[in-house]
């Protein structure tokens, strides 16, 4: 059987729609959701690095986060929008690749961020007067440092699994962008090890980071009910369950999309979907855990009015 994608050099993406409004009116919407994730995540990433007061593990893992969040919006989005603009599908089958390969390296890190951040939360709020020496700043760099090189070992085994098949069906990705499930889909060669292989990873993965993440928070909301004040009570779940609703959404949607059974991929259902894993969450973001932050929203004021004062005196 003749290697589909030694022949092929581009594969078609399906749209949400074939109706030509309906094709710009989803260019526009996407334009706006990644314009305002993308201005939402880069004025994070701006003020912690400048407010010498957000120098401390909590922020550290904030602004990685938005890199993150940045980095895997700009990955589909962008190009979805323009697809939908121009009424063109077709995608090289490198830069497929290479969609799949960052797609689910920034979904990793994210998720894998995600539990870092619970465990930082655990530490600040059960165990206040050994948190810095705990989360030092070599631990926190140690932890990103981890969670990034795991990413690319987890990101280049399935990519480079998954186009070692053959595709002779079809070179339509029933999806707005490149992954996994939709390729396994369309290959004519034997992709139980690729389905298997998913699953164990993404079972393990998933679960031992959403386990450990309920548990930590188990614990906080343990510790958070003793506080004497309700006031401090207040602000701690107020941090911790947008924490946990963030992660609820991204895991159940990526699971639906990736465990789904194969007849079901591709579905319009399960695109609508795989939007609440590739783009809710790095939207809503910068909205959850920064600029409900009373100190991001006053280090951002600062660096505003510092920015006006500059451009006056010139």
């Amino acid at each position: 059987m003749s290697n589909f994608t030694s022949t092929v050099t581009e594969f078609l993406l399906m749209g949400f729609s074939d109706t030509r409004e309906l094709q710009i009116l989803c260019s526009l919407l996407f334009f706006l959701i990644y314009s305002a994730g993308l201005i939402g995540n880069l004025l994070i990433v701006i003020v912690t690095i400048v407010d010498s007061r957000l120098h401390t593990p909590m922020y550290f893992f904030l602004r990685n986060l938005s890199i993150v969040d940045a980095c895997l919006i700009s990955i589909t989005v962008p190009q979805a929008s323009i697809n939908s603009l121009v009424n063109n599908r077709a995608i090289s089958v490198s830069g497929c690749a290479a969609q799949i390969f960052l797609v689910n390296f920034m979904a990793y890190v994210e998720f894998t961020l995600l539990t870092v951040m619970a465990r930082d939360r655990y530490v600040a709020i059960c165990h206040p007067l050994l948190y810095p020496v705990i989360m030092s700043p070599r631990v926190c760099v140690q932890m990103t440092l981890t969670c990034l090189f795991s990413g690319l070992l987890y990101s280049g085994f399935h990519t480079g699994y998954t186009f070692r098949l053959s595709f002779c069906q079809s070179n339509v990705i029933h999806q707005f962008f490149c992954d996994i499930p939709s390729l396994l889909k369309i290959s004519c060669s034997e992709t139980f090890s690729n389905m298997l292989y998913l699953l164990i990873s993404t079972l393990i993965i998933g679960v031992g980071c959403f386990v450990f993440i309920i548990a930590s928070y188990m614990i906080i909301f343990s510790t958070v009910l003793k506080f004497p004040v309700k006031e401090d009570q207040r602000k701690a779940f107020s941090t911790c369950v947008p924490h946990i609703i963030v992660v609820s959404l991204f895991l159940f949607s990526g699971y639906y999309v990736y465990l789904q059974p194969s007849s079901d991929s591709g579905s319009i259902k399960a695109i609508i979907i795989s939007i609440f894993y590739s783009i809710i969450p790095p939207f809503l973001n910068p909205i959850i855990y920064s600029l409900r932050n009373k100190q991001i929203k006053e280090a951002a004021r600062m660096v505003m009015e510092r920015n006006l004062l500059l451009r006056n005196k010139r």
